[in-house]
C-alpha cells in the first residue's frame, strides 16, 4: 500500500472525536464506565446461563450467543478507543487495522443473524407451542448459531480482503475512532466502486434477509396474539417479544442509517456518536 510520497503504509492515525479534546478526560470515564458494565453485564449473562439449569432452553441459548457476540465486538473496538484518549499518537498498525475491522464485521453481522434466529424461536414457541421442543431442538439451535457464525465471518473475511487491497496514497488519517469500512474507503486512491458496491451489497442482503425473517416472524406472531381470547394470554405474550423487538428496531436501525445511508461531513460526525454508543 502506498501513500502519494512513496512510502509504504504502515500504519492508520484514528482521528476519534476531533474537537472533543478538551473533554477528553470525561469521555475517557464515560466510556470506560459503560465498558465496564457491558463487560460485566455480557460475563454475567453468559454464566449465568451456564450455571442456571433453568435457563437451558433455546431463547437463553442465543441470548448467551448474542452477549458473547456482543463482547467479541465491543472488546475489538473499545479498548483502543479508550487507549487513544490517553495517548499523543493515536496510531493503529495497518495489520492490526485489519484484525479490528474483521473482528468487528464478523460478529457485528453474526449479530444480524442471531437476532433474526431469536425471531424465528418466538415464532415457533408463540404459533407452534406443541411443537417448540421438537422443531427447536438443541440440534437445531446450534446448528442456526453456527449459521450465524458463518455468515458473519464471511461477509467479513470477504469485504474486509477487498478493502485492503486497495491501494491507499491520499492519506492514512482516518475519521472514525476504530478501523471501520467506509472511512477507510475514503482514502483509497484506487477505483473503490466495486468496494463500495460490495459492501452495500453484502450489508444490504444481510439487512434485508434478517429485517425480512423478524418481519415475517412477527407478522405471524401478531396474527397469533390477536387470535387469543384472553387479555392476560395476550399480554404474556408480548411480554415474551417486547425486548427481542425494541433490541432489533434499535439495532437494524442504526445498521441501516450508518452503512446504507449517503453520509455528509455533518453525518459523519453524528454516525461516529450512534456507532460508538451502539458498540458500547
Amino acid at each position: 500500500m502506498e501513500q502519494n510520497n512513496g512510502t509504504k503504509v504502515t500504519e492508520f492515525i484514528l482521528l476519534g472525536f476531533a474537537g472533543q479534546h478538551k473533554s477528553w478526560h470525561v469521555l475517557f470515564i464515560v466510556f470506560l464506565v459503560i465498558y465496564v458494565l457491558t463487560l460485566v453485564g455480557n460475563i454475567g449473562m453468559i454464566l449465568l446461563t451456564k450455571i442456571e439449569s433453568s435457563l437451558h432452553t433455546p431463547m437463553y441459548f442465543f441470548l448467551q450467543n448474542l452477549a458473547f457476540v456482543d463482547l467479541c465486538y465491543t472488546s475489538a473496538i473499545t479498548p483502543k478507543m479508550l487507549q487513544n484518549f490517553v495517548v499523543t499518537e493515536q496510531s493503529i498498525s495497518f495489520v492490526g487495522c485489519i484484525v479490528q475491522l474483521l473482528v468487528y464485521g464478523a460478529f457485528a453481522t453474526s449479530d444480524c443473524f442471531i437476532l433474526a434466529a431469536m425471531a424465528v424461536d418466538r415464532y415457533v414457541a408463540i404459533c407452534n407451542p406443541l411443537r417448540y421442543p421438537t422443531v427447536m431442538s438443541q440440534r437445531v439451535c446450534i446448528q442456526l448459531v453456527v449459521g450465524s457464525y458463518f455468515m458473519g465471518f464471511l461477509n467479513a473475511s470477504v469485504n474486509t480482503s477487498f478493502i485492503f487491497s486497495l491501494n491507499f496514497c491520499t492519506s492514512n488519517k482516518i475519521n472514525h475512532f476504530f478501523c471501520d469500512e467506509p472511512p477507510i474507503v475514503a482514502l483509497s486512491c484506487s477505483n473503490i466502486y466495486f468496494s463500495v458496491t460490495l459492501l452495500a451489497a453484502f450489508v444490504g442482503f444481510n439487512l434485508m434477509f434478517t429485517v425480512g425473517v423478524v418481519i415475517f416472524s412477527y407478522i405471524f406472531i401478531l396474527a397469533a396474539i390477536l387470535k387469543i381470547s384472553s387479555a392476560a394470554g395476550k399480554k404474556k405474550a408480548f411480554s415474551t417479544c417486547a425486548s427481542h423487538l425494541t433490541v432489533v428496531t434499535i439495532f437494524y436501525g442504526m445498521l441501516s442509517y450508518m452503512y446504507l445511508h449517503h453520509s455528509t461531513i455533518e453525518s459523519q460526525s453524528k454516525k461516529k456518536w450512534l456507532l460508538c454508543f451502539m458498540v458500547l
